[in-house]
């Protein structure tokens, strides 16, 4: 069933996500977290889900797109921790100069996050 026209994607800032939302329910997530470096900000991506329900309409990349160009307009760079991100990524090259390599500090702030 393509329910795809219904759902709309946001920014949930107090709990470090962007949802996707079908009416009042949140029917997928994309979570992130802030790291600081030097002068820099950038935003990782660490795990992204969607109900199995609503699987196979490209709502997940509705997500990453939406997420992506959030972060790009405040200035931030991502990190794709995230293995729907690092995919996603890989097939939209556009978004290469705004994208940060995985490093281990990367992956601790996420272990002490989650």
């Amino acid at each position: 069933m393509d329910q795809e026209s219904n759902i709309t994607v946001r920014q949930n800032a107090d709990r470090h996500r962007y949802e996707l939302v079908d009416g009042e329910r949140v029917i997928g997530k994309a979570h992130w977290l802030t790291f600081e470096r030097d002068a820099s900000q950038e935003r990782i991506f660490f795990h992204t889900t969607v109900d199995e329900e609503y699987a196979g309409q490209g709502l997940a990349g509705k997500l990453a797109h939406f997420a992506l160009e959030d972060t790009i307009a405040a200035g931030l760079k991502v990190v794709p921790v995230c293995p729907y991100f690092k995919v996603y990524l890989r097939k939209h090259p556009e978004y290469k100069e705004h994208t940060v390599m995985v490093e281990q500090a990367h992956l601790d702030a996420v272990t002490a996050a989650v």
